[in-house]
């Protein structure tokens, strides 16, 4: 095709085709600039007493086209700016062609001094006029939706969207869509009542409460949000306006994510779940955020998981002098440390990065790390946090939730670490499953040896105490969308096969927050703590998951199939609590809880055992999980957990697999 020839010559030659071009539509006005002021063609000369002012035009014109540019914009992508600098590039040629007429008086044959303005104008409307139709030539649609021309219009088979939102985001969106003929945009939706029924880019503004006259008049099946700078309220509000319509929701990115090029406004995604919460983060407080990072040397277990990552890329932005990313996983820690060397080099900040293999299990391991690079923070964020998973998987579940954390906290006492703040869970209040209660018992750990200013360390026979200069804080939240095992993108998923959409129960609740927000109230929390302190994060209402379920099927365009609706799209079906799971999760294990400076961090005090008696209970626990007493590991966790009642038995895959072999083997 033509178009294709024109985009695939090279830069020089395009180059010259504009020169050329202009030149013959600089001759072009001049021309039509006699006609119009004389009314006939036969008093202009152009070969004989005009030919100096048809030399003179180009040799004015041109060479301030190219000062001002014009020749460096791309012609497909023209905007705004190419647009001013030909209004300003032929004003200059006008105005120097008026100075040259008014005192070039001599001249072989009559110019009239009106002339000049016919030129100007004329100027203006062949040579922007030129460049506005080949952009629209090379985006495509230039003959229907990019002119708005009536009564015209083809069935080209792509999916037609709306576009809410008519500011500069929908109008770009509307450019890359046209330009990239993936989708045919065919509507706007703004709630502005200055430009409701007008058209912009050629198509159609509707207010909100007229979406379904616009799925009538348009055939809209998507609606795509371009509203980057509104607030997850604001967005929530409009997320329930157009549920209730058989529209598949997608939206640009955030304004953060475009403000720093990261994305473009076309690399449209699905809704942010964080958007159906609705509720908006608080900016963190930067005394706070950079307290215990700012100069120091910091380190994070569990670095590549969902939550250390997170950890880490807010870390990067607050000055440390290093980071040390500790991961058990090669590939999650390749992973994480890529991702931040790309950020370092981009940013051009003064941090060295260590990214370190290493076993939170292996107490020696920890030790030489915490000495070597004589660290001044951790956060622990590694853990096993998958409750059917740790459920069936008691042992590993133990040696790593609660003997780690021992290690590293212990290890953080013997290298004289100055902050040590550790990441909780929801799921350790009145806990249900093996998981909760290791949890707890990792917070009972930091409590216990926050409370000892000299400590006879676990597994240390030497005697020796070790003066304890570590504050130890934990912080405690809920779910994060998101993260690892996350129902969201599992609902997805289902959504994206056709369904079912499997939830476990109808009525079981969770507690959700993004991955980034609650890595902000982690730091904020940790720089607050005195020693001991178990800080909640404030985590909004509680979302019933069903309900989640149900507004995810409906912005993606369908409908949910029930009782009531038997024709339609995807059903939801319920599986049965797993083993170990909760209705619905707690943060506060009683009601002993304090405000705190932050308005989404709070304080709760909450009784622990001394370390000389928790001492004890490590000992015997430890003991059990050896002998795969497993009968014994849940009796030591209710006695020493508060509110832990499991539902059933604790049974360990590998415990019970072998005791099935041994009574097979006792009955042959």
């Amino acid at each position: 095709m033509f178009r294709e020839r024109l985009l695939g010559l090279k830069r020089r030659h395009k180059r010259l085709l504009q020169v050329v071009v202009d030149v013959l539509l600089v001759w072009l006005a001049l021309w039509l600039a006699f006609v119009v002021r004389l009314g006939t063609d036969d008093l202009v000369d152009p070969l004989g007493g005009h030919l100096w002012l048809f030399i003179l035009a180009p040799l004015l014109a041109i060479p301030l086209f190219i000062r001002l540019g014009m020749y460096r914009a791309v012609m497909r992508y023209l905007g705004n700016d190419a647009l001013l600098a030909i209004v300003k590039a032929v004003s200059l040629s006008a105005l120097l062609m008026a100075l040259v007429v008014y005192w070039y008086r001599d001249a072989p044959a009559l110019v009239p001094r009106s002339l000049v303005f016919n030129y100007w104008w004329l100027s203006l409307v062949l040579v922007g006029g030129l460049r506005l139709l080949i952009r629209q030539y090379f985006m495509g649609d230039w003959y229907a939706a990019g002119l708005g021309i009536p009564f015209v219009g083809r069935d080209d088979g792509l999916p037609r969207v709306a576009i809410y939102g008519a500011g500069a985001a929908g109008n770009q969106l509307v450019a890359a869509l046209r330009m990239g003929k993936s989708m045919r945009p065919v509507a706007f939706i703004d709630d502005d009542d200055s430009i409701a029924n007008r058209a912009i880019a050629g198509i159609k503004v509707y207010k909100p409460k007229h979406i379904q006259q616009m799925i009538d008049e348009t055939g809209a099946s998507e609606v795509l949000l371009a509203i980057p700078s509104a607030t997850r309220g604001r967005r929530r509000e409009i997320l329930a306006t157009l549920e209730p319509f058989p529209l598949h929701v997608r939206s640009v990115p955030g304004f953060m994510d475009l403000a720093s090029g990261r994305v473009k406004v076309e690399d449209i995604q699905e809704v942010d779940i964080a958007d159906l919460l609705g509720r908006d983060a608080v900016a963190p407080r930067a005394e706070l955020f950079e307290r215990c990072i700012r100069g120091q040397v910091v380190m994070v277990t569990g670095a590549g998981g969902s939550i250390g990552s997170e950890l880490c890329r807010q870390i990067v932005t607050q000055g440390p002098t290093t980071l040390i990313l500790f991961e058990h996983s090669e590939f999650n820690l390749y992973s994480i440390h890529q991702e931040l060397e790309q950020q370092v080099c981009r940013e051009a900040l003064n941090l060295q990065l260590v990214p370190i293999l290493g076993s939170i299990r292996n107490h020696g391991r920890l030790l030489d790390v915490l000495r070597t690079w004589r660290v001044n923070t951790v956060y622990h964020a590694a853990a096993y946090k998958h409750v059917p998973m740790v459920e069936h998987n008691i042992a590993e579940g133990v040696h790593n939730n609660v003997l780690g954390t021992l290690n590293t906290a212990q290890a953080a006492i013997q290298a004289g670490v100055e902050h040590f703040v550790l990441i909780s869970t929801d799921k350790a209040v009145r806990p249900t499953n093996v998981m909760g209660s290791t949890k707890r018992l990792a917070e009972m750990v930091l409590q216990a040896l926050s409370a000892e200013p000299a400590p006879l360390l676990y597994g240390d026979d030497s005697g020796v105490r070790h003066v304890n200069k570590t504050r130890f804080t934990m912080v405690r939240f809920g779910n994060v969308l998101g993260s690892s095992g996350s129902v969201i993108p599992l609902f997805r998923e289902q959504i994206k096969r056709g369904g079912p959409v499997t939830v476990t129960h109808p009525k079981i609740t969770r507690y959700f927050m993004t991955i980034p927000e609650a890595a902000q109230l982690v730091i904020q929390a940790g720089s607050m703590g005195q020693g001991g302190d178990v800080f909640v994060l404030d985590m909004g209402e509680p979302v019933r998951i069903a309900e989640l379920a149900e507004k995810m099927i409906h912005l993606s365009g369908l409908s949910v199939r029930s009782e009531q609706n038997p024709r339609g799209d995807i059903a939801i079906e319920f599986s049965g609590l797993r083993p170990g799971e909760k209705l619905y999760e707690e943060l506060l294990i009683g009601d002993n809880v304090t405000p705190t400076d932050h308005p989404m961090i709070m304080r709760a005090n909450e009784a622990h055992l001394p370390w000389s008696a928790f001492r004890e209970v490590l000992v015997e626990l430890v003991t059990a999980v050896r002998c795969d007493d497993f009968q014994r590991v849940r009796q030591i966790l209710r006695a020493t957990v508060d509110g832990y009642k499991p539902e059933g038995e604790i049974v360990d895959w590998i415990h019970r697999q072998r005791l099935s072999t041994v009574a097979a083997r006792e009955r042959r």
